[in-house]
């Protein structure tokens, strides 16, 4: 630096020093950026488990559910399915309490593993309160099928054949998807034909005909092509008679995805 040799030989060291020290802030700065940034990598490339919990049991109170501790949803009723709930991966205690007290109805014990999802459904009456911890299809069914999963959680009612009907179609016309569905039963995800359905549920052996009464019919429904849904049997909380309904909750839905 040429000026440097116009300033007294004291200040022209003084001014060395400083400069060198600015220098070695500004290199020691940069790295410790680095360092921040290579770690703020490392911490976002570790995904989120995604939770949901479905209330299926008919004569639960309101549930105040945890996790580890943590409030994940407060008075749930019965037929309630929350939206899913990102939480770190790992193990997890999940109780389900009385709303509004400590009184723990259910508890159960599941890993979860990231990037994954996962149904926690609560089901059975409140005398023998139970949790399944079922893992949800996160990818979309092959292609022109939807994936759909069949699960009892009805206590009143007896061996069901679940039919889907498809528009234009009659019950006699089609043959049943699956049978002998039980309460406790999870048939797992299985591959459809994308398309318009009604959801049609006999008793279970029953040929039908023309004047057979359905357990259970419901509306048509266009289910998404590569699309997985998952299709919950419970009890209607009828006075006298026990009847059958299901609740309908989605695991997969491709944005891209048409009918």
């Amino acid at each position: 630096m040429p000026f440097l040799k116009t300033l007294n030989p004291g200040y022209r060291v003084l001014l060395h020093k400083l400069v060198v020290r600015r220098a070695t802030s500004c290199i020691a700065l940069a790295a410790l950026a680095a360092t921040l940034s290579g770690c703020q990598g490392i911490v976002s490339s570790t995904k989120a488990s995604q939770v949901r919990i479905i209330d299926a049991s008919p004569d639960a109170p309101g549930l105040d559910i945890y996790q580890n501790n943590a409030a994940v949803a407060y008075n749930l009723g019965f037929g309630t399915i929350t939206s899913y709930v990102p939480i770190d991966p790992g193990p997890y205690i999940t109780t389900a309490n009385a709303a509004g007290t400590k009184q723990v109805l259910s508890s159960s014990k599941a890993t979860f593993t990231a990037s994954s999802q996962y149904t926690v459904l609560i089901g059975n009456v409140s005398a023998s309160l139970q949790q399944l911890t079922l893992k949800d299809q996160s990818q979309p069914a092959p292609s022109g099928q939807i994936a759909l999963r069949f699960i009892d959680q009805a206590t009143r009612i007896s061996a069901v054949d679940v039919y889907l009907v498809p528009a234009g179609s009659k019950l006699t016309d089609v043959t049943p998807v699956t049978t002998g569905l039980v309460f406790n039963t999870n048939t797992g995800y299985l591959n459809i034909p994308a398309g318009t359905y009604t959801l049609v549920m006999v008793p279970n052996g029953t040929v039908p005909t023309s004047t057979t009464i359905a357990t259970y019919t419901g509306a048509q429904v266009t289910y998404t092509q590569g699309s997985a849904t998952t299709i919950i049997l419970i009890d209607q909380q009828l006075v006298t008679t026990p009847g059958l309904q299901v609740l309908s909750a989605t695991d997969f839905l491709s944005p891209t995805a048409t009918n």
